[in-house]
Formats: C-alpha cells, sequence, structure tokens
C-alpha cells in the first residue's frame, strides 16, 4: 500500500485553506499550521468576498480574467451558499466618465439605463440614470467560507492546528507556506498593501448584489451579507503601516455609501478593522519552490478570486496534472 505524501500548509487564511482542501481532495495527507488563534486570523477574514473577474480585470494585468474564471465553480462547489447575483457598477452624474472608462476596459457586462438597475435593486429607483452590470460574477461571506473549507479539510481527513507558527518541517515530505505577508522576511520581493473595511447593519435596506461606486480617488464597493449586513470596503494605501483604520479613510468610505442610498446613513457600525494585503511588484500571486517548501503568496486584493486557481496549480506541481 502507497504510503500518501504529507504536506504541511501554513497558514490558515484562504490561499492555505484552499491549497489544504485542494491536496487533501487529491489524497495528500495534509496538516494545516495557523499561528493565530483561529482560522481567518488575518486579512483573509476581513475581505469582501467578491468573485469578480470581469470586473477586477479593469485595473488588473492581463491574463486575470483568465486564471480566475474556474474560482467560480471551485466555490460552488466547496461553499453551497456563494451566490451567484452578479456585480452592478455605478457611479454619480459628476463620475459619469469613470463608468465609460470601466466599460471600455472590461467585458462581460451590460449596460443598464435607470429602469434597468431599478429592476435588480428596486431601491436604488430613481437614484442612478445608468450602470454597468455583470452577471457571471458571484459573492461569499469570508466568515462562512473560511470555516467551511476547514470543516471540509477535516472530512478528507486533513488535520487542522491553531496557535502553531511553526512545525518541525523533517516531519513532512513538503511544506506550503502561504502565510501572506507573516512570509515577507523570506520573500524580500513582497510587499504589504493596506486595506481598511467597516462592517454595518441597515435594517430595512434591501440590496441584493455587491455594489460598486466609481470615483476617480476612492472606488469603494458595498457587499450584502445576512441579516442586513454590509461589508464598505476598501481602501488600497502603498503602505506597509499596521494599525487601525484612519478617520479619513472612514470618512471617505462611509460617504460614499451616504451618495449610494441615503438610508445607509442610519446604519449601525458593527466593526471596522485593517490589514496588510501581500503583494509583489506586478499585483499577481506566484509559486514559488525553494527546496521541499512551496511558496504560495501575492494574492493582492484578489484572495478568494485567485486562491483556488493557486491550489490547483499547486497540486499538479507536487502530483503532476490530473487526468483529463
Amino acid at each position: 500500500m502507497t504510503t500518501p505524501l504529507s504536506v504541511l500548509v501554513r497558514g490558515g487564511g484562504v490561499a492555505g485553506l484552499c491549497c489544504a482542501v485542494t491536496l487533501a481532495e487529491r489524497g495528500v495527507a495534509v496538516t494545516l499550521a495557523e499561528a493565530g488563534p483561529a482560522i481567518g486570523s488575518g486579512a483573509s477574514w476581513k475581505a469582501g468576498g467578491m468573485l469578480a473577474p470581469w470586473c477586477e480585470a479593469e485595473n488588473a494585468p492581463p491574463g486575470l480574467t483568465e486564471m480566475a474564471l474556474p474560482s467560480l465553480d471551485w466555490w460552488r462547489r466547496q461553499v453551497p451558499d456563494t451566490r451567484a447575483a452578479g456585480t452592478l457598477v455605478l457611479a454619480l452624474g459628476r463620475d459619469a466618465g469613470e463608468l465609460n472608462r470601466m466599460a471600455r476596459r472590461t467585458t462581460g457586462h451590460q449596460t443598464l439605463d435607470g429602469a434597468g438597475i431599478a429592476a435588480l435593486e428596486p431601491e436604488l429607483d430613481g437614484r442612478f440614470g445608468r450602470g454597468l452590470f455583470f452577471p457571471g460574477e458571484a459573492h461569499l461571506d469570508p466568515r462562512r467560507a473560511l470555516p467551511a473549507l476547514a470543516e471540509r479539510l477535516g472530512a478528507l481527513g486533513g488535520r487542522v492546528i491553531l496557535r502553531q507558527p511553526d512545525l518541525p518541517p523533517g516531519r513532512f515530505d513538503r511544506v506550503v507556506d502561504a502565510r501572506g505577508i507573516a512570509a515577507q522576511a523570506v520573500l524580500p520581493a513582497l510587499r504589504g498593501v493596506r486595506g481598511e473595511m467597516l462592517l454595518m447593519r441597515a435594517h430595512g435596506v434591501a440590496l441584493h448584489r455587491p455594489i460598486r461606486l466609481l470615483h476617480p480617488r476612492y472606488p469603494v464597493y458595498l457587499v450584502p451579507r445576512d441579516d442586513g449586513v454590509f461589508m464598505l470596503g476598501a481602501t488600497m494605501i502603498e503602505s506597509e503601516e499596521r494599525g487601525p483604520p484612519r478617520l479619513r479613510s472612514m470618512m471617505e468610505l462611509m460617504s460614499a455609501a451616504f451618495a449610494l442610498h441615503p438610508a445607509l446613513a442610519e446604519a449601525e457600525i458593527l466593526e471596522i478593522a485593517a490589514d496588510l494585503r501581500p503583494s509583489f511588484g506586478d499585483n499577481m500571486p506566484r509559486l514559488d519552490t525553494a527546496g521541499d517548501i512551496v511558496h504560495v503568496n501575492g494574492m493582492f486584493r484578489h484572495g478568494y478570486l485567485l486562491a483556488p486557481a493557486l491550489a490547483v496549480r499547486l497540486a499538479d506541481a507536487l502530483l503532476g496534472p490530473r487526468p483529463a
């Protein structure tokens, strides 16, 4: 009887969990070690959870959409409450040029007039005269998705160990380092991009899909979750400074939310947070191999969108491509 390959995955964020589940599904004996007290202790917990391969192509390097498309089906298989409601992109009248610019730089969208916007989101009736709708996109709640992946890993025979920054690598055939910005000491090309977000509960506001409000300085997105909760994000600041969110960022995010729907002014603020997204110079992720260690890192703002694709590449690199 062949002994299965044993792999240690370091990092319990979206990259580490996607790698761990994908390897376990292919018969690998997986141990996932998370340095924090819980799964998703880092930036993955604070993400919007948008699966938007066409929207993100506006400012992304070439190839991102094609790389990301398989992730939509991957998430639907792993997290059944992944919502395939599309993405609605809007702009205030003074920023109409931003909408035109996005339409030129992206594909996979439909142009809507005011009636079309109201048909999708009745509460926005009369507020916007034109928008873009990306019907093929989806979203999920990271705070459900990450525990669901950990549960899936356990069902496949994998182990999750918390509060464990390191394990002796000699106990495993391979080590996958998916620690995000925590791996910067061994990946000097990695940089942190600061992002800030806000969670709020707005009673009586019913929006059904992620909505992006374009602005030349601080485009924002609003992502609906259950029980009237919305995630509002997120800034992108070329800074590796840690610490709580700044007043200016929160004012800009909240002003944009109010411009989208005035009733959001009465929302309850549940949480504000900031963290660093791990990024390389081209803002695209990489698999880097050093001996028995494979580094999976550099997801930038595309963690949920690209982590499944990187996990499949990792599995193919370690085990060989799956038969067609």
